[in-house]
């Protein structure tokens, strides 16, 4: 059995309500985490537009932002050194440059962003990877630029893994719009080809292509992620996709149906979008702490 042993962690979200917790509901929670196998935390994204997670002098000079009256950096790093967790750190989203197409621009103000970050938090004992928060579904030379110059300057930092999780452009997200298998390999071959040695860990999203496509999306993810020295987990969506809100924690026997099917490809590692709002005994959504009742049992080979 394949269990989760990561999580996103997400405060500058873009489309998940806030829980407003303070320090001792992070605290229950990264112990709800620990117990059941959590070992690595990863922090989304440090911003996103003018929403930071700690008030940034380098993101301020450049644009106004709002307060951020909680260094969310600081305490996450504390919990995850509390509990023993490793936490990889997101990088800023301008929301605005690289999609626009202005590519060195979004890479120049990160190069600055994680120098500041690295200044401040590096030598935390939990910091243990880099994570690279924008998400890309297939080859773009402008990304790709700015993966290069990102990896490159964090490798400078703090010479640590390097994390990404892109996403599948599949039939529940993009519809009709939705690529084939056959076009998923050749894009994904195109970017591995490119960021091989510069990126060491993917972790596909997989929420985005039907249950049945699921086990051949696995399978040639990590062929390719193996083909070119990456290591290769699974973001595996505790959100559900297929009702009409965004987004309500999702069925059981969907979650481990997508970690069966993961464990079977062979992937490294289970990580998770996101513990703390859809699989948390202490999340805004009741369903959410029957979903970890229930993987409790899973985990412990009792009936569900």
């Amino acid at each position: 059995m394949l269990k989760i042993t990561g999580t996103f962690l997400d405060e500058i979200t873009h489309d998940i309500p806030p829980q407003n917790w303070g320090k001792r509901e992070w605290a229950a929670d990264f112990d709800a985490m620990k117990a059941i196998g959590i070992d690595t935390v990863i922090l989304i994204r440090a911003g996103y537009r003018e929403r930071l997670t700690f008030d940034s002098k380098v993101i301020n000079k450049h644009r106004r932002c709002l307060p951020a009256y909680t260094d969310l950096v600081d305490l996450f790093l504390t919990e995850a050194e509390r509990c023993g967790m490793t936490f990889w750190f997101g990088t800023y989203d301008s929301g605005q440059y690289w999609i626009n197409g202005e590519y060195k621009k979004e890479s120049d103000l990160n190069r600055d962003f994680c120098s500041e970050v690295m200044d401040r938090y590096g030598h935390r004992k939990a910091f243990g990877g880099w994570y690279i928060s924008h998400e890309i579904n297939t080859f773009d030379a402008g990304m790709m630029k700015v993966y290069d110059d990102l990896s490159a300057h964090l490798r400078s930092l703090k010479n640590i893994p390097i994390l990404m999780s892109p996403y599948v452009k599949g039939v529940k997200q993009f519809g009709a719009e939705a690529i084939s298998l056959d076009s998923h390999v050749k894009e994904w071959g195109a970017v591995f080809r490119d960021l091989e040695g510069k990126v060491d860990v993917v972790a596909f999203q997989d929420g985005q292509m039907s249950f049945l496509e699921l086990p051949d999306y696995l399978k040639v993810n990590r062929d390719l992620a193996v083909k070119h020295g990456l290591q290769c987990w699974s973001n595996l969506e505790s959100f559900d996709r297929d009702m009409p809100i965004k987004f309500p924690p999702t069925d059981i026997r969907k979650l481990r149906y997508k970690a069966e099917q993961a464990a079977a490809a062979g992937v490294d590692k289970l990580i998770t979008f996101e513990f703390s709002h859809f699989m948390s005994p202490n999340s805004i959504y009741p369903a959410a702490h029957q979903l970890y009742k229930r993987y409790q049992e899973w985990i412990r080979g009792e009936e569900l």
